[in-house]
């Protein structure tokens, strides 16, 4: 056997074992242990076991939220802000599903797409659409996966796996997006902030924007920031949504209220951007919708009503 094929075979045992010291956690990662141990001393952002000697054993939820941590700090969020975010993911989990509910859904989804089962994946999307509601389906047990392995991609074997989950999601959220077509009395144009979002982020967030009075028309990756004012005045859409999950910056600030400035209808701004913009952004024309599912909608409707500030 070759060396790639005895390390695939140790990391697939590893990982179906209890629990992993702290070696093994960096090699699946790629987070050296003094990292480690600073994001548990420093940060409180992982809390691995201990053995009767004082070793740390980490379990697979652990693992899976060193490569939340990852993916958070890859799109500019300040390690400090990291725990935050991940506590408001876990708190919204345990008041809206029942104990480990979410966790064996997204086993299931693991196993299907190890073995690339596209029918097991159409049932399980099925079934847990037809249990929970829409923005848990996506936020709860879906959209974590697809994070987990979008961060852990240097694995092997496991970028394939993303993108088999990747274009199953894209083709189911694109399905429903096409019934939410029937006229709406309000409508928003839905588009990415430049480098910040990737397809299936932005079509879950055009997705989790429609409701019974509110439509949404999408603008695909790649679609230029200073051209908006020119697809807005020629759409006539009563918003326009900017969608990412990137930390915002001082320059971010300024070219969204330049670009506010020139448009004919509101500017908002959705995804973990607009949760932690805020502050920063108070005062100016710009309005921050947030990132989770139920309070974009509510903020979306209380600011076309007029009745929600920037």
């Amino acid at each position: 056997m070759n060396k790639q094929g005895r390390t695939t075979h140790v990391e697939a045992g590893l990982e179906h074992q209890d629990l992993f010291p702290i070696r093994e956690v960096s090699r699946l990662t790629g987070v050296n242990p003094v990292t480690l141990r600073a994001w548990e001393r420093r940060y409180g952002l992982i809390q691995p076991t201990r053995t009767d000697s004082g070793h740390r054993l980490y379990s697979q939820a652990d693992v899976d939220d060193i490569r939340r941590i990852l993916g958070w700090l890859e799109r500019g969020v300040a390690v400090s802000k990291v725990g935050s975010i991940l506590a408001r993911g876990q708190a919204h989990l345990q008041d809206m599903l029942p104990a480990g509910c979410a966790a064996r859904w997204q086993a299931q989804l693991r196993e299907a797409v190890q073995r690339f089962d596209a029918g097991s994946l159409d049932r399980l999307f099925d079934k847990v659409f037809a249990t929970i509601s829409q923005d848990q389906v996506f936020a709860e047990v879906f959209m974590p996966v697809w994070h987990d392995l979008a961060a852990g991609q240097g694995a092997f074997g496991q970028t394939s796996e993303w993108l088999f989950l990747d274009q199953f999601l894209r083709a189911r959220v694109f399905s429903r997006l096409q019934l939410t077509r029937l006229p709406r009395r309000r409508s928003v144009l839905v588009a990415p902030l430049p480098g910040q979002c990737m397809e299936l982020e932005l079509l879950v967030t055009g997705l989790l924007l429609c409701s019974d009075d509110v439509g949404a028309t999408l603008l695909m990756p790649g679609q230029p920031l200073d051209e908006l004012a020119v697809v807005c005045g020629r759409l006539k859409p009563d918003a326009l949504v900017l969608f990412s999950n990137h930390a915002p910056t001082a320059e971010l600030s300024k070219r969204l209220n330049r670009l506010a400035v020139g448009l004919d209808c509101p500017l908002l701004l959705a995804g973990e951007a607009g949760e932690m913009a805020q502050e920063s952004l108070a005062g100016s024309p710009v309005a921050c919708l947030g990132a989770e599912g139920d309070l974009m909608r509510r903020r979306l409707r209380q600011y076309l009503a007029g009745q929600l500030d920037t």
